[in-house]
C-alpha cells in the first residue's frame, strides 16, 4: 500500500504560523503525500509553495463548528478558491441535523458544492456528536447535496474518539451506488490505524503524523 497517496498532511492548530505552513507544504512535497489541509488565512503560502508540484491544497470552510450561516460558508468557499485552494472541507450544520432538517443541511452542502466551482468538496460530519441514524441522515445528505466526499470528524471535540472502522463501515454501507468518496480524520496516528480505515473503505486519510505513519510503513515493508 502507498499510504502516501491517501494521506492529507493537516495542520489545522490555531497556534500555527506561516514557518509551520512552509514546512507542512515541503514535507508534503518530499514525501508525496497527496494534499495538505490548512486552515483558509493560509491558502495563499500554501498555494504558492505547491504551486508546480503534484500535492494538492485543501482548507477547511465553516471550521469547526459548522454552525455558520449559508451565506458566509459560501463566501469563505469562494475566497479559497480565489487564494488557490483545489479541495474544501467543510462542516455540517450538526445542530440543524439533530433537529432533522435534511433540506437545510443538503441545501447548505449544496452551495457550497456550488461556490467550488468545480473544486472537490468533502463534508465533515461529525461523527463523535452523531448518533447512527443521524450519522445515516447526513450521508444521504451529502448525496442529495452532491459533494464529492463524506469525511468523519473534525478532530477537534473534546475526548472525541475520532475515525472508527466502524463508521468508515456505516458510511460506506450508506454510499452504495453514489461515486462518493470517504475521508478519515481526527485521533490517526500510526499506520496500523490508517490501514485498518483504508482497508474498511476509506479512500483519504487526514493527520497530522503523516511522517510517522508513513516511516511505519515503509518499515513494514522491509
Amino acid at each position: 500500500m502507498d499510504i502516501e497517496k491517501f494521506i492529507d498532511h493537516t495542520l489545522l492548530s490555531p497556534q500555527a504560523k506561516s514557518s509551520d505552513i512552509t514546512k507542512l507544504c515541503e514535507e508534503a512535497i518530499e514525501h508525496n503525500f497527496f494534499a495538505v489541509c490548512v486552515n483558509p488565512y493560509y491558502v495563499h503560502v500554501a498555494a504558492k509553495i505547491l504551486k508546480s508540484s503534484k500535492v494538492s491544497v485543501a482548507t477547511v470552510i465553516g471550521f469547526p463548528l459548522g454552525a455558520n450561516l449559508t451565506q458566509v460558508k459560501v463566501l469563505e468557499a469562494q475566497k479559497a478558491i480565489e487564494q488557490g485552494a483545489d479541495e474544501l472541507d467543510m462542516v455540517i450544520n450538526i445542530g440543524a441535523l439533530k433537529e432533522g432538517l435534511f433540506d437545510y443541511i443538503s441545501d447548505d452542502i449544496h452551495s457550497v458544492v456550488k461556490a467550488a466551482k468545480g473544486a472537490l468538496v468533502k463534508v465533515i460530519i461529525e461523527c463523535d456528536l452523531l448518533n447512527d441514524a443521524d450519522k445515516i441522515m447526513a450521508v444521504q445528505a451529502c448525496i442529495k447535496g452532491n459533494a464529492n466526499m463524506v469525511k468523519t470528524s473534525t478532530g477537534f471535540v473534546k475526548d472525541g474518539k475520532g475515525a472508527l472502522v466502524s463508521d468508515i463501515k456505516l458510511i460506506k454501507e450508506q454510499l452504495k451506488g453514489s461515486k462518493l468518496g470517504i475521508k478519515a480524520s481526527a485521533g490517526i496516528r500510526n499506520y496500523k490505524q490508517a490501514q485498518e480505515l483504508i482497508e474498511a473503505g476509506a479512500n483519504r486519510i487526514g493527520t497530522s503524523s503523516s511522517i510517522t505513519i508513513l516511516n511505519e510503513s515503509l518499515a513494514k515493508s522491509r
